[in-house]
Formats: structure tokens, sequence, C-alpha cells
């Protein structure tokens, strides 16, 4: 059903994710070729509740699919979590006249969404921007694609210290609940082993892995280890091999950190949030709201919020195993 919409807010919000910028622009020209006013929200919530909107044109989005980060800035925003902060967001929608809104961001993000749609009649769509791919609805989210490439990158050149030197090198990749960056980059650097928080490894598990390599002469290797593995980050899980094999190996870590946000998106990530931001224009046009927009199996899918946050993603068992096989 055809809505009476005639002006979006779209903002960002959480952290940051290659590609936002991509959204940004694809939902800006499709409410343009729809004939609807687009206002951009600075800072996520917390310009929401500051009123801080700017009209956003074509011209204001030229230049940016190829940029990282996100012009229209992101907050995380303890006002918002609160009644009232919420109500004075809503306020400063109705201000504008603003009558929908499209977040992009992550759990966060959606589930301050999901809140704010049940207390305030203002449709939403979402984006899922994050670079931890954790959100149900969507094969991929926006900025994942950007940031295994980085840290594949830079695991690769830790490789050539790492061979030079026959030392064992613990690499640590964001994903503090959700170990999708680290299982494909130990898959595509070639890693000895991939530690995350859906896999429940043992120290053993790890020491095994590091005795079979040196069994087979292999004088170097690489450990990738998700930020939230239930194992520990990457220093916790070097200390306790050092404890269980003391000086057998020579080993070091390395904590890719924040170089995963950045840095221009990838082709995949590009296409991505721009078939999303457009889908999320399409959505609400149609009547869509308080769903995510995602993209599975190539085809473009609405789901409702709730299950986006709640609905566990779970990782693929093949490439677990297969990650195992190709290691040996």
């Amino acid at each position: 059903m055809k809505t009476d919409i005639k002006r979006i807010a779209v903002f960002t919000s959480g952290g940051d994710a290659p590609g936002m910028n991509a959204a940004i622009r694809a939902v800006v020209r499709t409410a343009s070729f729809h004939d609807l006013h687009v206002y951009g929200i600075s800072r996520g919530y917390e310009g929401m509740i500051d009123g801080d909107f700017k009209r956003l044109e074509r011209k204001d989005v030229a230049n940016i699919i190829h940029r990282g980060g996100t012009v229209l800035k992101t907050a995380r925003s303890k006002r918002f979590m609160t009644p009232e902060g919420r109500k004075t967001a809503y306020e400063s929608l109705k201000a504008f006249d603003i009558d929908a809104c499209i977040a992009i961001g992550g759990n966060g993000t959606f589930t301050g969404a999901n809140i704010f749609a049940q207390e305030h009649p203002i449709p939403i769509i979402g984006l899922p921007g994050t670079i931890d791919n954790d959100l149900f609805g969507t094969d991929y989210t926006i900025g994942f694609d950007t940031a295994v490439n980085t840290a594949i990158d830079a695991v690769d050149k830790i490789r050539d210290t790492a061979d030079s030197h026959d030392r064992v090198f613990f690499v640590e990749v964001m994903g503090r609940h959700a170990g999708y960056i680290a299982l494909h980059t130990g898959i595509a650097s070639g890693a000895e082993s991939v530690v995350t928080p859906e896999i429940d490894t043992t120290i053993e598990d790890v020491v095994g892995v590091l005795q079979r390599s040196a069994k087979r002469k292999k004088l170097f290797s690489l450990i990738i280890v998700a930020e939230g593995s239930r194992l520990g980050n990457a220093n916790e899980i070097a200390a306790k091999v050092n404890e269980r094999l003391p000086g057998v190996f020579d080993i070091r870590v390395a904590v890719i950190g924040h170089l995963q946000r950045g840095g221009a998106p990838s082709h995949l990530d590009r296409m991505l949030a721009s078939r999303m931001g457009h889908a999320a224009v399409e959505g609400l046009v149609e009547g869509k709201a308080d769903v995510m927009a995602g993209i599975v199996n190539d085809e473009i899918v609405y789901t409702p919020f709730y299950d986006a946050i709640f609905t566990e993603k779970t990782i693929n068992n093949q490439l677990i195993k297969m990650a195992g096989i190709l290691a040996m």
C-alpha cells in the first residue's frame, strides 16, 4: 500500500562501518526520484534529541560513495535509552515534519528503533551497518567485507615476519559476540586455527594445533582470535599457551583493532549499501515499517526488528569444519 510520506530522516548510529556513506547516498537519491525530502541527522540518536537536522539534496551526497566512516557522524546515546529522551527525539522529528526514518547501524541501533517505534507513531526501516555481520535477516552486513579484507591484508603482512623469525602469532580481530570476521579471515589467510565466541575451544586444542605444526617442521603459525572468544582475548590465550609450553615457541601478539572499521569500502560493501539504501526508501513508500532491509540469496528481504535483533545468526558449520581441514 502506498503511503503519503513526504519527508524522511536518515541517520547512522553505533559503531561506524565502511559503506555507510554509500547507503546514505542511495537513500537520498532514491528519495529524490520519488520527490521526497530527506534530512540527515548528525550523531545518530543524540542528534535526533538535539534537533541536529540538515536537508540533504542529491549534490550533498556526491563523491561520498568511496569514503569510509559516515558523513553524518555517529554516536551512542544514553539519553535515548530513557523514555524522556525518546519523547524529546520524537518532538524533534515532528518539528521538522519528518514522516519516517531510516536507521543505519547494528544491534543497539535497531533495539533503540524497535522501542522508539512502539512508543511513537513513526515508521522506521533499518539498514544493517555493522562490521560484525551478526544480524539475522541478511547474508552480509554493510562493512563486513571491507573489515575482513583489512584484516586479511594485515595478517598477510604479519605472516612475513612470522615466517622470517619462526614465530607464533596470535592475531586478534574484532568480534565481541560474533566470530564471522575471525572465521573468514582465518580461512582466507591460511591460519592454523581460529578461536571465536561460537566455538568452544580449549587451551589444549590450541596447544595441539601448534604441536602438530611443529611435528610437520612448520616453524611459524598464525592463530586468529575474535576479541570476545570464550577462551579470552589474544593476549590471554598467548599467555596460557606460554604457561602450558614455556619457552617452546617464540610467541607474539598482534591486535588489529580499529583499523578494521576504517578505509574505503569494498565493491561488495558499496553494492550492498546501495541496494539496501534503495530498498529502505522503496519499503517506506510501499508502507513497510519497523523492519530491517537485508539481502538473502541475492534478494531483498524485510525482517522485523525483533527478529533481526533476537534471532541468532549461526555460523556455517561447514565453514568451521573446512577451516580445520584446510589448516592441517
